[in-house]
């Protein structure tokens, strides 16, 4: 029956069991807990207390009787007020007894001993009557009576001591018996809990590390054997370099697919630019120069004019796309010098400025001071930053505000970079598709060809700068671009 079991529901069995024995000897410790506490509370707050007022009444009552025997001596007033003090105070303990009695027995003594002090403090005040007026004749036959009921009172609180005394002793017996109980079920527990721990741990060894022992030996690569060692932590270490393979693989799988779509991109686009160069620029060479001439013989009416530029505009952006393709499969080399890179950008902006009030945008550069000079080719530097504000352009349909923000930064290894940030109020770029915004023909555009980011990264990156786009989705675009300062000869 066992046997047919499988290994889980046994551990979950054999745990479940352990779980029940734990709580179990925890409520028991809980319940004998409180149960002590139960007993030494009435013990203190009843029996120690009654016990402790059995004995004031035995002292309260000697007292009383030495300052009667005192008074008989030097017949001093004094000695009365204090008879007086303690026959309250004796009265008052008797009272306090009285209310926190229990059982017909203690009830009994204590009525009992009120009724004999009564007689006896009825007898005291005779005698002292009969001592202030007759002398010692007079009260002399009274004393025998009252000495018989004093040491019968004192015989009444002893017997009243003793019946708290014997609580006392049942209370210490009960907590011991009890303590015994709770001893042999915590031995019981205890030995529940290791036979249980032994017969988990037996599991574990036989039907689960042996087999995972097994599949670890089996699983690893190198097939070493591991000695001592963690058979789980083996088997885990070999399971993962598994997995890291496989995860490896295809991940370099992934990149050759990438590589090899990127070559025949790459290769297409050589062939279109090759064929693209004779065939097309130098038509819309000759089409430009002679919309140029037109342009200044013709005396055309406005709408003429409006048409005239329209098709002025399309020539442009053909022989820009075309541009484009060119620089994309055969970049131009670096013209490098030393120029500072906010002279860049201001020739940018005046280059840009008809442009930029044809999309109703505006340009503000922040700027404290010029900054340090770089190695760079002005004219591509030009080329980025014209991509970038066309761009930002594009995407506030309705006009809007670019802002380009200047600084000087330090950077690990006491090195200082120029950082240029180009910023937008436009509708920003969704995340999903951020990481692909510099990829090579990626565009959002119905007309674009998804080159222009691609080149410009491109361009930066051979100056040895950064280009990266920050933007949240409803919140416009930054494009940041960081170059390399000249290094300077102190």
């Amino acid at each position: 029956m066992w046997k047919q079991i499988s290994i889980k529901t046994r551990i979950l069995f054999i745990l479940a069991a352990i779980v029940i024995v734990s709580t179990a000897a925890g409520f028991i410790t809980m319940w004998y807990t409180h149960k002590v506490e139960s007993i030494l509370s009435l013990v203190i707050d009843k029996d120690v207390a009654a016990y402790k007022t059995a004995i004031f009444l035995e002292t309260a009552l000697i007292n009383q009787k030495g300052f009667v025997s005192y008074y008989f001596l030097d017949k001093d007033p004094d000695w009365l007020r204090q008879l007086g003090e303690y026959r309250q105070i004796f009265k008052q303990r008797l009272d306090e007894a009285t209310a926190t009695a229990e059982g017909e027995r203690e009830k009994t003594a204590i009525e009992t001993i009120r009724k004999e002090y009564e007689k006896y403090v009825h007898l005291k005040d005779m005698v002292i009557e009969y001592y202030k007026s007759a002398g010692v004749q007079g009260q002399a036959s009274l004393h025998p009576k009252s000495r018989g009921i004093f040491f019968k009172i004192l015989s009444l609180c002893e017997d009243y001591k003793n019946i708290h005394e014997d609580r006392i002793k049942m209370a210490v017996e009960d907590s011991r018996s009890r303590s015994m109980k709770f001893r042999m079920i915590s031995y019981t527990a205890m030995i529940s809990g290791l036979f249980l721990a032994l017969l988990l741990a037996f599991m574990l060894v036989n039907q689960i590390f042996g087999p995972v022992r097994k599949l670890a030996i089996e699983a690893d690569r190198e097939g070493k054997p591991f000695g001592s060692k963690n058979e789980i932590s083996a088997l885990s270490r070999s399971v993962r370099g598994l997995i890291k393979d496989v995860d490896l693989t295809h991940s370099e799988l992934k990149k050759s697919q990438e590589h090899l779509l990127q070559a025949e991109k790459m290769a297409l686009v050589g062939k279109l630019a090759a064929g693209m160069a004779h065939s097309i620029r130098n038509p819309f060479t000759s089409i430009k120069m002679r919309l140029f001439s037109l342009n200044r013989s013709l005396d055309l009416t406005d709408p003429q004019q409006e048409d005239f530029q329209v098709i002025s505009e399309e020539i442009r952006h053909v022989d820009t796309i075309v541009q484009n393709f060119l620089e994309f499969s055969r970049p131009p080399k670096l013209q490098v010098q030393t120029v500072s890179p906010s002279t860049i950008v201001d020739s940018t902006i005046q280059l840009l400025a008809h442009r930029l009030r044809s999309y109703d945008a505006t340009v503000k550069v922040n700027r404290k001071k010029p900054l340090p000079q770089v190695e760079a080719d002005p004219e591509q530097l030009k080329e980025v930053l014209v991509n970038l504000m066309i761009n930002a352009c594009e995407s506030m349909e309705d006009g809007g505000r670019i802002v380009v923000d200047e600084e000087e930064q330090a950077v690990v290894g006491s090195k200082r970079v120029a950082v240029i940030r180009v910023t937008d109020d436009g509708p920003g770029v969704p995340e999903s598709i951020q990481e692909k915004i510099f990829q090579p023909f990626f565009t959002t555009k119905e007309e674009g060809t998804g080159l222009g980011l691609s080149i410009a990264e491109r361009i930066v990156k051979e100056h040895g700068g950064d280009l990266r786009l920050i933007s949240k989705e409803g919140e416009g675009s930054t494009f940041v671009i960081v170059l390399p300062i000249k290094e300077t000869d102190d």
